[in-house]
């Protein structure tokens, strides 16, 4: 079930009611319109939270990433706005998990999400837990048919390759994916070297994985990272980009459920969105693993809401 956003969500300072230089995201955010009464010539973002920690609970990880949607909508509430005027920014609600069905919300999340591609606009989903990039996925192959080759590209100290004999969890979504896609190919950016077991390394070159580790990625070198993301677009249809903030260095990302010591700059993970959603092939963008409750000074939900803004920018930017 698709939720309404709640009251004030959207809301921050107001420099000026008319001069549209000043606005800020509260001001532009489109909130009563239906999917149906939106032009599909008009370029459009259009945000869908995913209300869901299931997937953490199941993994036996930290819970609290299912208030990630609201916390960071506030956050981003707050940035200046600079598209044109012929750009626009929608938000069409949440969809929550209930009574551990994590399965049925990856699917209402996925329907929402073919709806939104069909109608030529691109969805930001902010998560919850990792597990809102399957629903994202089942959206985006939905609406794609089964014939497209679809790159997944998913910045992410963890590879999320896990078995799911027993159950699908937040940590098993790209191996569903492989499993079940023969038309789908996967590239991780950030995978930590200890944060993965051997056998998930092995699992991954078993899958034809491609990844770069984390300790290679430096910000003086981003333009190779970039040329190895962009030489792997280049042989897919189309991508799609989902963010595990647990790939951030938690000097600057405490708020996640695995912490990363040794995880990457933002600056580093900046680049890389947008670079990737600069490129037509992109069609959306998933932020996931934010966890207010375990954050200091919210500084990892504004630091989410930067990263978004960077999507959401490179997105309607392009020509």
């Amino acid at each position: 079930m698709l939720n309404e956003v709640k009251e004030g969500i959207w809301s921050g300072r107001t420099d000026h009611t008319e001069n549209r230089s000043s606005f800020r995201y509260h001001q532009i955010i489109e909130l009563s319109k239906r999917m149906d009464d939106y032009n599909s010539s008009e370029e459009t973002c259009v945000i869908i939270g995913f209300e869901s920690e299931e997937g953490v609970r199941r993994n036996k990880g930290n819970i609290g990433a299912a208030k990630a949607p609201d916390a960071l909508r506030s956050e981003l509430a707050k940035l200046p706005w600079k598209i044109p005027n012929q750009k626009h920014l929608a938000d069409i609600g949440t969809i929550a998990c209930r009574d551990d069905k994590l399965e049925k919300a990856q699917e209402q999340l996925g329907d929402v999400v073919s709806k939104i591609l069909s109608k030529k606009m691109i969805p930001i989903i902010l998560g919850g837990g990792h597990e809102t990039t399957y629903g994202h996925y089942l959206g985006v192959r939905n609406y794609l048919g089964k014939e497209a080759k679809l790159g997944i590209i998913n910045i992410d100290a963890h590879f999320d390759l896990r078995s799911y004999d027993e159950q699908t969890s937040s940590g098993t979504m790209f191996k569903q994916i492989l499993d079940q896609d023969d038309n789908s190919s996967y590239f991780v950016v950030g995978i930590q070297r200890y944060g993965n077991t051997q056998e998930l390394f092995d699992r991954a070159d078993e899958l034809g994985a491609n990844y770069i580790l984390e300790e290679s990625i430096h910000i003086s070198e981003i333009d190779n990272v970039n040329a190895r993301i962009n030489d792997f677009i280049n042989q897919q249809d189309y991508i799609m980009l989902t963010l595990c903030t647990d790939v951030l260095n938690a000097a600057f990302a405490p708020g996640v459920s695995a912490p990363s010591p040794f995880g990457l700059d933002p600056s580093v993970v900046r680049s890389i969105i947008r670079n990737v959603t600069t490129k037509k092939k992109t069609l959306s963008f998933d932020i996931s693993e934010v966890n207010p409750s375990l954050d200091e000074n919210n500084r990892t939900v504004k630091l989410g809401a930067y990263l978004i803004n960077e999507a959401i920018t490179s997105f309607l930017d392009r020509d």
